[in-house]
């Protein structure tokens, strides 16, 4: 038995318990960096079951643990697909690997991807500083995993009240064409800001690092 065998038995294995144990669950497939779940997107809807990395499932998910595993037909859907249903949530695939549970990443905010205005202009010119007007949308209305990060930064201002500015730590999914770079901004549903301090494009999509910017 060859590899690409061996790697359809396990998947087909996988669709078989999926649909007794999982839910019926849409896969969108991105065609742009506009929303991955638009109407559209969707290319199918099959039996999905999640687990917290643990096929045995004798053990609940805990906090700040976005990756789960995923039962299901891994023939009809690739790395960077969404998969959405009412009772898990909304998934993205981080990885496929040979012979390996399907990797995918948990989801808990919609995020929009912007890139402040490059200054170009010299001499006596008026504010050129970053504003909402002049942020270009590097991608628009995906879902992603916002959890907290390791550390908070400094107050700029030191009064006595003040607390630390929150870190976050957000995967999501790679998008050709997109380059995330520091200082990118981020704006999510809850109509929270961020300052992108780190991008690192990984084999499972992109992880960032950024500061949340307090009103």
């Amino acid at each position: 038995m060859d590899a690409a065998t061996l790697q359809n038995r396990i998947y087909k294995g996988y669709a078989k318990a999926a649909s007794r144990i999982g839910y019926t669950t849409d896969v969108y497939r991105p065609v742009s960096a506009a929303n991955p779940l638009a109407y559209g997107n969707k290319i199918a809807s099959i039996p999905v079951s999640f687990n917290a990395e643990d096929m045995t499932y004798s053990r609940p998910n805990k906090y700040a643990k976005p990756t789960w595993y995923a039962l299901l037909d891994g023939t009809l859907v690739k790395v960077g697909d969404y998969l959405q249903n009412n009772n898990d949530g909304t998934f993205f695939i981080a990885a496929m690997q040979q012979a390996l549970p399907v990797l995918v990443v948990s989801t808990n905010r919609t995020i929009n991807v912007l890139r402040a205005m490059q200054q170009t202009a010299t001499g006596a010119v008026g504010y050129n500083g970053d504003t909402v007007a002049t942020e270009t949308a590097l991608m628009t209305a995906w879902p992603a995993s916002v959890l907290i990060g390791t550390k908070g930064e400094k107050n700029a201002v030191g009064l006595p009240g003040d607390s630390r500015q929150p870190w976050w730590a957000i995967l999501l999914p790679a998008v050709a064409s997109v380059v995330i770079r520091p200082y990118d901004i981020i704006t999510d549903e809850l109509s929270r800001r961020y300052i992108v301090s780190s991008a690192e494009l990984t084999g499972l999509g992109w992880r960032l690092t950024a500061e949340q910017v307090l009103p």
